[in-house]
Parts: structure tokens; C-alpha cells; sequence
């Protein structure tokens, strides 16, 4: 054979690259079709919602309009005035409440169990964050019903002693006997203990991923652990953290039954959130939906509807955010 016929052409690249073709077997071809099939039924399953929420909310919206979305006045189906203005403020407050309480501690669980907890203990702390995720909304309803709201009265009348000249706080009932009960603060708060395991797995997760080369050489330069986690754990899963936050709110959103324990019902937007009484709009729903035919029925589901939009743009919000973060798309490529 001659050196001509070994040595590559002049215009022919020596580090030329193989396409490798690696045959797929059965199985791989089988669990690779489920899967594919199921997140085809979850969009089916999603979009089928949607497009029975429209149906079913389109008498309303044609009533009154996007009036529907402004609308504070009680319900009055005579005089085609209704309108979720007065509802869903309270349950957007009811979910910033238990968002501004559940991140900072999901966080901060989050990032003991990752950077600071025995290999033991952070086991059993894992083991115990996913079991709180599992709790059915009415345990929590009845603890915070029969536990934190009769504890809790004390620090909601300081909260407004000390801190009423802030609206938030202030109690415009003060001629009368203040009555702090089954208030907006509470409800946020029971709330919170659902959305604290949310935060906290997602977070610790994220945490979990930043990478061993950083944090070795964060520790090279002479940082303590708190410096590696200033400038490698945390700006590694900013992003990642910011969208289990915006999932978290997401879950506030939709939570009915813990609220329903706590809230007595009251009609009418107001910011003084320590104040006895308030709504939402998956109690109002839960409360009306049995006995309801007609336009009342039209007029909740398009409530639902509103409500499932506005969750579904936080969840896709929250997902397009921890995608794009570092440890996001090292998952992906993993």
C-alpha cells in the first residue's frame, strides 16, 4: 500500500468527525412512547380545561364584559351587575402573605439542608420537607384553624398597636372591640404552611446543583462557607429560586379549603388585612357552585376561569425562569 493511499488529502480535515448511529432497542422505544404519550394527555388534559372554562364562562362575559374583571358591587343578576373587583384582590393578598412568609424560611431550610446539615440529619430533614408537601389542605385548615388562629390573635394585636400607622395594619374599627379573628393576615399565614415544603424542595434542590469545582475554589481563595454560599450557592440558583418562589405563589392562588377554615365571609375589597372577614375567589366558588344554575354558574366558572389563567401565566412564568438559570440548564443537559 502506498503513503499516498494512509495519508489524508490536502483539502480532506484530519480531525473529521463520526456520526454514530446507535440502534434502539424495544424497551427504550416503549418507555420513550409513554412518555411522550403522557405529557400529550397533560396538555390534552390542560387545554380541555380551558376550552370547558370558556364555554362555560361565556354567557357571563357577554352579560357584562371585561366589567366582569372590575366590578366590586354584590352580585346582582337582575341589574346584570357581578363581577370578581371586590374577590380577587383578597385572594392575590391572601398569596403575597403567605409568599412573603414561606420564602425567606423556605429558603433559609433550604439552604441549612444543603450546606449545613449532617449527611443524617439532612436525610431525615428531606424525608420530612416531602412528607409536609403530602399533607391534605384540610389537615392544615383544621391545625391552622384550631392551633395558629387562637395563638396568633396576640401578635396581630400588637402588629396593629405598634404598626397601625401602616395601612397594611391599620384597624379602622377602633371605636369597637377589635376582633382580629378569620382575618386575611391569618388565612396568608395557614397558607404559608402549605407553600414553605414547595419552596424549600425546589430551592434545596437547585442549591444542591452548583458546582463542586466553584465551591472548591471559592474555598482555595480563602472564603468561609458563608462566602461560598454568597458568591457561588446563591447567585448559581438565583433564577432557580426565584421561579420556586413564583411557583409557590402559584399554589396560593389556587388554595380553597385552608382558606375556607379561616375567612368568614365578607363582600368588599379592603387593605387592612388584620381586619375580621374577607373572600376569595376559590372560596366564593367552593361556597356556590352546588346551589348554582344559569348565569350564577356562568358567572363562577368564568371567575375559575380568571383565576386558572392567572395561575397558569405564573406557573409557565416560573418554569421559563428556572429553564433559562444555570442549574436549570444543566438539568436539562443531564
Amino acid at each position: 500500500m502506498a503513503v499516498a493511499d494512509v495519508l489524508p488529502s490536502p483539502g480532506e480535515s484530519e480531525d473529521k468527525p463520526r456520526v454514530i448511529v446507535a440502534p434502539v432497542a424495544r424497551a427504550d422505544l416503549i418507555f420513550r412512547g409513554v412518555l411522550r404519550a403522557a405529557g400529550l394527555i397533560v396538555l390534552v388534559i390542560t387545554a380541555s380545561i380551558l376550552i370547558f372554562l370558556v364555554g362555560q364562562s361565556l354567557p357571563a362575559f357577554r352579560a357584562v364584559g371585561f366589567e366582569f374583571l372590575t366590578n366590586s358591587q354584590p352580585w346582582s343578576f337582575a341589574t346584570k351587575q357581578f363581577g370578581i373587583g371586590a374577590i380577587l384582590p383578597d385572594s392575590v393578598m391572601i398569596a403575597l402573605i403567605a409568599l412573603v412568609i414561606a420564602f425567606p424560611m423556605g429558603v433559609a431550610t433550604a439552604l441549612f439542608i444543603s450546606e449545613y446539615a449532617p449527611q443524617r440529619l439532612r436525610k431525615a430533614l428531606i424525608a420530612t420537607i416531602d412528607l409536609m408537601a403530602a399533607v391534605p389542605s384540610i389537615i392544615v385548615g383544621m391545625f391552622g384553624f384550631f392551633f395558629v388562629m387562637p395563638r396568633i390573635i396576640g401578635f396581630d394585636a400588637w402588629l396593629a398597636h405598634h404598626l397601625g400607622f401602616i395601612p397594611f395594619f391599620h384597624f379602622t374599627e377602633a371605636n369597637l372591640q377589635p376582633n382580629f379573628e378569620t382575618s386575611i393576615f391569618i388565612a396568608g399565614v395557614v397558607v404559608s404552611i402549605l407553600v414553605i415544603p414547595i419552596i424549600t424542595s425546589l430551592s434545596r434542590q437547585v442549591f444542591s446543583q452548583a458546582p463542586q469545582g466553584e465551591r472548591e475554589a471559592a474555598y482555595a481563595l480563602g472564603s468561609t462557607r458563608l462566602g461560598m454560599i454568597r458568591t457561588v450557592v446563591l447567585p448559581y440558583g438565583r433564577s432557580g429560586v426565584i421561579g420556586a418562589g413564583m411557583l409557590g405563589l402559584g399554589r396560593a392562588l389556587g388554595e380553597t379549603i385552608a382558606v375556607s377554615f379561616i375567612l368568614t365571609l365578607k363582600w368588599g375589597f379592603s387593605p387592612h388585612v388584620l381586619e375580621a372577614g374577607g373572600n376569595s375567589v376559590t372560596y366564593m366558588i367552593a361556597s356556590q357552585i352546588l346551589g348554582a344554575y344559569g348565569m350564577r354558574l356562568s358567572a363562577l366558572m368564568a371567575a375559575g376561569l380568571v383565576l386558572f389563567v392567572l395561575t397558569l401565566f405564573v406557573n409557565t412564568g416560573a418554569a421559563v425562569i428556572i429553564s433559562r438559570s444555570r442549574s436549570g440548564a444543566s438539568a436539562s443537559a443531564d
